[in-house]
């Protein structure tokens, strides 16, 4: 295993008990890649990342972290390597939300230690990333959803994690934040130092921000590829039951884009 393999997915059987959600799944995430999971709901990808993140058991195959199986690593350890961003998360206590994120640097510090003055200091640069140092103070009960979304993500960025694992990370966000979200995350990887993996229903997304797409469909088979080649209108069409069009386009600067748009009911046929 080359150390520039930070991931790694042998026939990884994903689920619950003895029930097999996703059966077999492999692939490889270096550093600096941003991996998007598209698929419809209830096909597994919040499954695959509990299991990822060590909170569910595999079922069957390996999961390995920089060369090792990470299966009975201990929380400290894996946190050095994983960050999670959750859907949504409701806190139970009013902490400020500056002590939120640093609580993410828990990772760093010996047992019993407290967040210290260079942990503070991390924790308000990623504050500062996402845009929202204004809430430093406020109690993260006393904000809106859309920013506790950054909040947590403000969290995963402090936690100085290898890989960023996000599970719709723009799904309670206005236009706006999505975008700040999603170019915060090609910065990340820009530099080489993490990889972000994050799952989206907007195939635009995968196709603007991924280096590579892992497709579920609705029988729960996989592929993985550039996005401007697995994203295509028979897999829109037979997994989210739409018609759509796929445009290759090119913007201001000369950059070759590829979208999808959707097909009206008006045009079908035609």
């Amino acid at each position: 295993m080359s150390s520039d393999e930070w991931l790694e997915l042998q026939g990884l059987a994903c689920g619950y008990g003895r029930r097999t959600v996703l059966p077999d799944v492999s692939f490889i995430l270096g550093p600096g890649e941003l991996l998007c999971l598209l698929g419809p709901n209830g096909v597994g990808k919040t499954t695959l990342f509990k299991t990822i993140l060590g909170l569910l058991p595999p079922l069957g195959g390996a999961l390995r972290l920089g060369g090792h199986d990470a299966r009975r690593w201990p929380r400290r350890q894996l946190a050095r390597w994983l960050a999670y961003v959750p859907q949504a998360h409701a806190p139970p206590f009013g902490f400020a939300v500056r002590d939120v994120v640093a609580m993410s640097r828990v990772a760093h510090l010996g047992p019993l230690s407290a967040p210290g003055r260079h942990d503070l200091q991390v924790a308000e640069q990623a504050l500062e990333a996402m845009g929202i140092a204004h809430l430093a103070q406020k109690p993260s009960t006393a904000i809106s959803g859309g920013e506790r979304q950054l909040v947590l993500i403000a969290r995963a960025l402090a936690q100085e994690a290898r890989i960023v694992v996000m599970d719709e990370p723009t799904s309670n966000l206005d236009y706006g934040n999505q975008q700040k979200v999603l170019a915060h995350a090609r910065r990340l990887v820009a530099a080489g130092e993490r990889s972000v993996i994050l799952t989206t229903h907007d195939p635009n997304q995968a196709l603007l921000s991924a280096s590579r797409v892992l497709l579920l469909d609705r029988e729960k088979r996989w592929s993985m590829g550039a996005p401007s080649e697995v994203i295509t209108e028979r897999y829109l069409r037979e997994t989210y039951e739409v018609e759509a069009e796929m445009h290759n386009l090119r913007s201001r600067s000369g950059r070759p884009i590829r979208l999808c748009l959707p097909v009206t009911s008006a045009e079908v046929g035609r």
